[in-house]
């Protein structure tokens, strides 16, 4: 997943998505007589009026947003139609500070228009909006429609229709029988949910995630668990607010926002559908913690993959980073770091040497109470493995080398490959450390994973360290494609070809060579991804060892999933003598050093 994508950090909040937004003009401008909200709507996600002009829409005002690009009010119709499938609420465009306020009676004449929030090519559904209004205060003080509550109960366990990959916009709303369309009918009305379980903490944009179904896929922190490409967590709503910043709750995953949490139902680009609340329940403590895992017994080699985030000397997190390292993982004696950036971090001027933000690491950690980890690395070409513009991230080995002993071999380039060779009978690596087959296209603009040689009480381990290419540019699971298109696997299956092949060149050598393959994979367990890593049983993943309840190490839009994993060898695998840890430090917590929670292998070598 991309840490921190580019839009969103150039955004002033996500409520402002107007402005990045595309328009569809369904049919030929023309003008309607006065109409009713529901009439607006339709019974499917475009309005039958879209492109035309509208006279004297009345409504009583819910909501009103007077900050960010995407200002404007909800209105919704005190007297709705008997169609379960036509929203009575709609959100009138402004352009500028409104003047209506809620419960203020209103009639709007304007232009129905349908918004892509992100613009067409980011296969979002598009937002029914009035735009250009004229409005006329017809009375104020009006009580506002009462809130459609939503609930376990009232939304369905299917997430959506499917359109063979194509458009469900033309599709009649089945609010009873897809969440998705149920959301949809109450688009822009009032809606309300009462003591809703989060599932997604806080983030720096202001926006939380809840849940109305506590027990659908249930995480060992209080969230929701991301099982399969069917199993979406129907429950999860991203919640926002139109009230002040200062007053919006720092939730962890696990709390509950107790009492009611009402407001206008909204969608945008970076979560589908949200209540944009008006009223924000009491923040009431989960009880989730930080965990801690143990420390390896003393024939115990332990492995751990951790992604930074774009750690660079600049950063305040050095402290924090080695705590985690040192306290919650039990110093492993080897450390996969991903997202190391070079030396002056983002400053584009052909530096990719990482040995200060390393060492500035290493030094943290001394100072926290760990060993003094020894470092292994190649650096990459300038502007070659993607991420951050001009933070050359890679892949570093940390080891403790009063436990481990690094095999050096003709360390490699950014352009030479590593290969597997035999020496006295046993497999080893032509280079250490090494990159896997640098050259090949899957890695053109992506990390390339580094191999190293280690030996552990006279025992060598393989070790091949990845960052594989983000999900960045498929399409959201509230798409209006159905199956969403997950373009970016492309790239990720083919690497995931090439590290396999890697591991089978070793594993031909040498059968019973242990080989730990690990990192930040970018994709789930349950991905064509991870079995082309696993093709023919060379790996397995075994983030698959843990219960159902503990397999995540990042949460993305209320759902918990994995993207960190580590995979082993037969030979670790069949000794059936190792422990996987997945350490909940990060994702579920609003104030986060990296979004990525770190994994611990500890095995028998």
């Amino acid at each position: 997943m991309p840490s921190k994508p580019s839009a969103r950090l150039a955004a002033l909040t996500v409520a402002a998505v107007c402005s990045a937004a595309s328009t569809l003009v369904l049919v030929p401008s023309a003008h309607a007589a006065s109409v009713r909200v529901h009439d607006i709507q339709g019974t499917t996600r475009l309005s039958p009026y879209a492109g035309q002009r509208v006279t004297d829409v009345t409504g009583v005002v819910t909501g009103v947003r007077g900050y960010g690009s995407s200002r404007g009010f909800w209105i919704q119709d005190p007297a709705p139609d008997a169609d379960p499938a036509t929203s009575e609420g709609v959100f009138v465009f402004t352009g500028s500070a409104p003047k209506a306020a809620v419960g203020d009676a209103v009639t709007v004449s304007g232009t129905v228009t349908e918004y892509v929030p992100g613009g067409a090519s980011s296969g979002n559904q598009s937002l029914t909006e009035i735009t250009r209004p004229t409005v006329t205060v017809v009375s104020s003080g009006n009580a506002v429609p009462a809130a459609t509550r939503i609930t376990a109960r009232s939304v369905p366990a299917a997430y959506t229709p499917e359109a063979a990959g194509g458009s469900v916009d033309s599709l009649p709303l089945r609010p009873s029988r897809y969440a998705l369309d149920l959301y949809e009918s109450l688009e822009g009305m009032n809606v309300q949910v009462a003591d809703a379980r989060v599932v997604g903490a806080t983030d720096p944009y202001t926006e939380l995630w809840v849940t109305v179904k506590p027990k659908e896929n249930p995480s060992a922190g209080g969230g929701t668990v991301y099982r399969s490409y069917g199993s979406q967590n129907t429950g999860r709503l991203q919640i926002q607010s139109l009230g002040a910043v200062a007053d919006f709750p720092e939730a962890t995953v696990g709390d509950t926002l107790t009492g009611t949490t009402a407001g206008p139902l909204d969608y945008n680009q970076y979560g589908g559908y949200t209540l944009v609340a008006n009223e924000i329940g009491a923040l009431r403590d989960g009880g989730t913690e930080r965990e801690t895992t143990r420390a390896q017994k003393r024939d115990e080699l332990a492995v751990a993959t951790y992604n930074v985030e774009n750690l660079d000397p600049s950063d305040a997190t050095f402290a924090a980073h080695a705590e985690a390292i040192t306290h919650h993982l039990a110093s492993p004696d080897i450390v996969s770091l991903e997202e190391i950036q070079d030396d002056n971090g983002a400053t584009d001027d052909g530096t990719v040497t990482a040995g200060a933000t390393v060492t500035k690491l290493i030094d943290a950690i001394v100072a926290a109470g760990g060993p003094r980890y020894d470092w292994r690395s190649v650096d990459p070409a300038d502007g070659e493995d993607g991420g951050e513009p001009g933070g050359n991230i890679r892949q570093v080995f940390l080891f403790n080398p009063e436990r481990v002993t690094f095999t050096d071999r003709a360390a490699g380039d950014a352009g030479t490959a590593t290969g597997v060779t035999k020496i006295r009978g046993k497999a080893a690596l032509t280079h250490s450390p090494g990159r896997v087959d640098p050259a090949n296209a899957a890695w053109e603009n992506s990390r390339k994973p580094l191999a190293g040689e280690f030996v552990f009480r006279g025992r060598t381990v393989f070790v091949i360290a990845n960052h594989f290419a983000s999900k960045g540019g498929d399409q959201g699971l509230t798409s209006q494609y159905q199956p969403p298109a997950r373009g970016s696997e492309s790239q990720r299956h083919l690497q995931a070809a090439a590290v396999n092949t890697f591991v089978k060149d070793i594993l031909a050598t040498q059968k019973n060579a242990d080989v730990v393959t690990l990192g930040d994979i970018n994709d789930f367990e349950f991905s064509t991804t991870t079995r082309l890593l696993e093709d023919d049983g060379v790996l397995w993943s075994a983030v698959e060892s843990l219960p159902r309840a503990e397999r995540y190490s990042y949460v993305y839009q209320g759902n918990s999933q994995v993207l960190d994993q580590i995979l082993i060898s037969p030979s670790i695998r069949r000794g059936g003598r190792f422990t996987y840890d997945s350490v909940h430090i990060n994702a579920e917590f609003p104030d986060q050093i990296s979004d990525h929670d770190p994994q611990v292998l500890r095995f028998h070598p």
